[in-house]
């Protein structure tokens, strides 16, 4: 018996680094199986890692030194300016003779010596997609070198340059290949904008985000421009007018700085529209914002498909709560991202009654920026207005004052309300977040009138 719990024992110790042995083997054997596929299919995996991880296989086997050096694309973000280094001394290695896509995220302090060899060597490999994203740099230290703005094998293009006063561009510029441009942080100037037009033939979205200085941005002479994206918030003031007769799409988000006029937008078939305000200056310049947001509306009569965000359906509200005329709409898909509060109701029905084509309707139910209702009552009162009273329904329903005192019924009935307002709806689509998601409703039991409401909830 003694002998037999012995071995059993022994039998017991030896299992695990058996099982070590047996796992070390499919390691190696899945290794020595990846390690047998061709360059070119290695160098496509490696290309979707961090690149300093990619440069890591390097240590697995002599088969795997070099692979890394040959992928095409290259990815680099630092906070630490030393770290610099590390792309100093990959780009020595790097033998590729083309870049598909470059990154570069940094901090530049002690690395300005370096940036244009760089620049240089992505620019000489004819990399066709390039990020840069550039701060902790003063104009006066650095100047983005002619040649960057030289390039007939660029694609797209992202420029972020968070600096106190460097404009761009300082020459002229010549990106025959580029369809696809993002500036964000950048400084420019009306002059240098249109420079940045003219060497762009082929562009087809231009992305501009807290861009200052611009004024007018004219894209008349930009005809296979489609889709614009115009971000700006309490500090950048531009673009002031927006002359756009080409594009398809439109992507806004206005503020309370300056007006943004839509001068001319003809060809637009898809907008989204929202607004961005300061916590102190939520109701100072309300009806500022209603005028700008009503002008907005005069040039979106004939687009199809419509999106809202929520404070931008606040202004509305406070427009129609003083008997401003709207006007009619074709559009047929609107979507509106807002939460379920008293202050959003007159705005959305205004909209949904004068849009007689409406065909789909997409809720994004979610608690994002608003504007606080304590403010929204002081303007109202200003205007001589009783807040208890006048964001009732027209048939007298009350609504829950505060996002905050929403309950599943709530979801319910605005939906209902959604649906009674139009005549024409043939599918609404509610996506529910945040506290809403507690709505316990069965999507299958939600048919009001002919319409079936599809339920979405977001997904962890």
């Amino acid at each position: 018996m003694a002998g037999e719990s012995s071995t059993a024992a022994l039998r017991l110790r030896s299992c695990p680094r058996k099982v070590r042995r047996r796992r070390s083997r499919k390691i190696k054997g899945a290794v020595e199986s990846i390690s047998s596929l061709p360059d070119v299919i290695l160098q496509h995996i490696l290309s979707f890692i961090p690149t300093k991880l990619a440069i890591r296989t390097s240590l697995l086997s002599k088969r795997w030194r070099h692979v890394w050096c040959d992928i095409p694309r290259l990815s680099f973000d630092f906070d630490i300016p030393k770290e610099g280094y590390c792309i100093i001394k990959t780009l020595n290695q790097y033998t590729a003779p083309k870049i598909i896509h470059f990154h570069l995220r940094a901090n530049l302090s002690g690395n300005v010596p370096h940036l244009n060899s760089w620049i240089e060597f992505v620019m000489s490999r004819n990399v066709e997609n390039l990020s840069l994203a550039l701060w902790q740099l003063c104009s006066d230290e650095y100047k983005i070198p002619d040649f960057f703005y030289i390039s007939s094998s660029v694609k797209q293009l992202f420029v972020e340059l968070d600096c106190a006063d460097m404009r761009i561009p300082t020459c002229s510029v010549s990106w025959t290949s580029l369809k696809k441009l993002s500036l964000r942080k950048c400084r420019l100037s009306d002059e240098y904008m249109a420079k940045i037009l003219s060497g762009c033939p082929i562009l087809e979205s231009l992305t501009l985000s807290f861009c200052d200085a611009l004024e007018v941005l004219d894209l008349s002479k930009s005809m296979r421009l489609r889709t614009l994206e115009v971000e700006r918030n309490r500090w950048t003031s531009g673009p002031t007018q927006i002359v756009a007769p080409y594009i398809h799409c439109l992507i806004l988000t206005s503020s309370q700085v300056s007006p943004c006029t839509l001068v001319d937008v003809s060809s637009l078939a898809e907008a989204k529209l929202n607004i961005v305000v300061c916590a102190y200056e939520r109701t100072t310049k309300a009806d500022f914002l209603q005028d700008m947001v009503l002008k907005m509306l005069a040039k979106l009569q004939n687009v199809e498909k419509l999106a809202f965000g929520e404070i931008f359906i606040q202004v509305l509200s406070l427009a129609e709560l003083r008997g401003v005329s709207f006007p009619m709409f074709k559009v047929k898909a609107l979507a509106l991202k807002t939460s379920i509060s008293q202050n959003v109701i007159h705005g959305i029905e205004r909209i949904l009654q004068n849009s007689p084509d409406l065909k789909t309707l997409k809720l994004h139910i979610r608690n994002g920026n608003t504007i606080p209702e304590v403010n929204l009552d002081e303007y109202v009162a200003s205007q001589g207005m009783n807040p208890d009273l006048c964001w009732r329904s027209k048939d007298g329903t009350y609504w829950n004052r505060s996002r905050c005192d929403v309950e599943p019924k709530h979801v319910v009935s605005f939906m209902k309300r959604m649906v009674k307002t139009t005549k024409t709806l043939e599918k609404m689509v509610v996506k529910l977040e945040d506290t809403y998601e507690n709505t316990r409703e069965d999507p299958s039991r939600l048919i009001i009138g002919r319409i079936q409401i599809m339920l979405e909830r977001k997904r962890l």
